[in-house]
């Protein structure tokens, strides 16, 4: 598919930040290709544009409509700061509630359409659901929902199926990690710019953005216990919340680039950063663990073994969803490896303490194998097209 797939179309995007980073982080990857790799006029409207602003250092909170890196954007307020006008396509994000002059401003271009051929009709519009590897997931993936309004809305899938509706990587994604990764010096000169030091090339990086978790802090306790220097990187939030045994100082008072030892673990306080960094210092660690949608998805084009802290749901439904991707990404695993792999991730999700130790020391054992498989996943899960490629398509064919 080529660039001029969709010459001069405007797509709107809304999205209600959630959790902080997840939802935005999503949206705002998904923004910056369509309007780069797609030519697509787009204008994203976000209700929280200071909590944007942390993954987005350049973003003004102040202003109510801006434009970086070629997408405008728009500060979600009630009533909004500008006249919407309905562009060809609108996506919300997540399931947020759209504002209602929105919505009555695409059923008014709706009824002027059917009462005249020459009217434009109302945007194709759009649910952007969570991504899930579930296997219901293909068969509800593009149907449409009658609203009351007469207006119909589509809900799109992203997945790890040719059925759904993909998964986000931009085109230079993977190429930009396979070079950062062939020079090993990359990852140093990123450490320090990060303000951390005392990283050496052969230790043992981890970095770690999780939810509150006994399970994190038992490890921590057998990292301290290694026979070689190991380094956790770890931003101020939920996870270091789980550390405050180990941290004499309050978490509020926690400076970037302070470091706490523990016997042979240091801990590191890592500074905020963009995407583009964050996307560095997954490729440049050894093991990462993250949570959430969007740093869950950038650790496996990160090519390294990672764990994945699913956010907790009601009867523990979030584990069947983890279920689901541990049988995708374990598929072409060797079944001891598998098995290893399985057995770490849903001990750290149910906090089995003992368990969490067993199976990292294992991990340890197994790390060649799990880089190897780690490698070669990126290629596997993209074999087709990547998602804004996938909607292009769907908007075309709609």
């Amino acid at each position: 598919m080529t660039n001029s797939a969709l010459p001069n179309q405007r797509w709107d995007i809304f999205c209600a930040v959630v959790d902080n980073y997840g939802d935005i982080g999503v949206t705002w990857r998904l923004a910056k290709q369509l309007t780069t790799e797609y030519s697509i006029h787009l204008t994203l409207w976000v209700d929280d544009l200071k909590s944007f602003s942390h993954i987005l250092p350049e973003l003004n909170p102040k202003l109510d409509s801006q434009v970086q890196h070629g997408v405008t954007i728009n500060h979600w307020t009630e009533p909004l700061p500008t006249p919407f006008i309905p562009a060809d396509v609108l996506i919300e994000a997540f399931a947020c509630n759209l504002p209602a002059e929105v919505q009555h401003s695409m059923l008014e271009c709706h009824k002027k359409h059917k009462s005249s051929l020459g009217a434009p009709a109302a945007p194709l519009w759009l649910n952007l659901e969570y991504l899930s590897a579930e296997d219901w997931v293909e068969g509800c993936h593009g149907l449409p929902s009658l609203q009351n309004s007469g207006l119909k809305k589509y809900f799109y899938f992203p997945g790890f199926g040719a059925k759904t509706g993909g998964l986000i990587c931009e085109k230079d994604t993977l190429p930009n990690r396979m070079q950062w990764q062939a020079d090993p010096s990359n990852r140093l000169k990123l450490f320090t710019q990060l303000g951390l030091s005392g990283i050496n090339l052969t230790d043992t990086v981890i970095s770690v953005f999780s939810y509150e978790s006994a399970a994190l802090l038992s490890l921590c306790q057998l990292w301290a216990q290694s026979s070689t220097p190991v380094h956790a990187l770890v931003p101020k939030g939920r996870s270091l919340n789980s550390l405050t045994s180990l941290i004499a100082s309050p978490i509020s008072e926690l400076q970037a680039g302070q470091q706490i030892g523990f016997g042979n673990l240091t801990i590191h306080i890592l500074p905020m950063t963009d995407q583009q960094g964050y996307d560095r210092l997954l490729w440049s660690c050894d093991i990462n663990i993250v949570r959430g949608e969007d740093s869950f998805l950038r650790a496996q084009w990160a090519a390294r073994p990672f764990v994945w802290h699913i956010y907790p749901q009601e009867d523990d439904y979030h584990l069947v969803k983890l279920d689901a991707f541990m049988d995708c990404y374990g598929a072409e695993m060797s079944p001891e490896l598998n098995q290893l792999w399985r057995g770490l991730n849903v001990a750290f999700n149910q906090e089995q303490i003992a368990a969490t130790q067993n199976e990292w020391q294992k991990l340890l054992l197994n790390r060649q194998a799990l880089l190897d498989h780690a490698q070669q996943w990126p290629i596997n899960a993209l074999i087709d097209e990547d998602l804004a490629s996938r909607l292009v398509q769907f908007v075309k064919n709609s």
